[in-house]
């Protein structure tokens, strides 16, 4: 097997395999065990996250949903018209025009949703990474399989070539035998 890996390297990489990458040799690997590459990177993915990672997940897609768009204005309309509304109706207001507790309430929610955000994002895009870097794998062992098949064809016609010219030089002979056979008895 050992020489089987270095074949592979040399064929494939124009390298040694020692020199290649982990992920390559991992990749060839594969080749000589014939064992699949995919697998689903997501699953493993999310088997890694933390409690307080998922959670962050969860409040990012929240955040960025219609569903809490529509609660927020729903909620910022409410506010405005109680404020509003108790302002002219009496002399004690909870959040007097222009709402400056409102205001406090929102720089809040946005300063905690910012980073949550963005540490979700960052999760994003290592997974991304991931992807990529698994999608490079298996198109990788896919191209080496390919080419591997392409050779086993090319030998396959050379040999039929091969053994088609040694039928016909066969076939040539039996034919000149025959033709020396005729003239001698003519």
């Amino acid at each position: 097997m050992e020489n089987g890996l270095k074949e592979i390297a040399r064929k494939f990489f124009n390298s040694e395999y020692e020199s290649l990458s982990e992920r390559e040799q991992k990749i060839i690997r594969h080749i000589t065990t014939r064992t699949h590459i995919s697998r689903n990177v997501n699953k493993e993915y999310e088997e890694k996250l933390s409690v307080g990672e998922k959670i962050a997940d969860r409040v990012a897609a929240f955040g960025g949903s219609w569903t809490f768009i529509i609660i927020f204005l729903f909620v910022l309309f409410s506010w405005i018209v109680l404020n509003s509304f108790i302002l002219l109706n009496s002399s004690k207001v909870f959040d007097p025009y222009p709402y400056i507790l409102l205001n406090l309430v929102l720089s809040m929610i946005a300063a905690i949703q910012a980073p949550v955000i963005l540490m979700s994002q960052n999760r994003q895009a290592a997974r991304d990474r991931m992807d990529a870097s698994h999608d490079y794998e298996v198109n990788l062992k896919a191209e080496i399989e390919i080419l591997s098949l392409h050779e086993k064809i090319d030998e396959m016609r050379e040999k039929q070539l091969s053994d088609l010219i040694q039928l016909q030089k066969d076939q040539l002979k039996m034919l000149e035998q025959v033709l020396n056979k005729k003239t001698l008895s003519e």
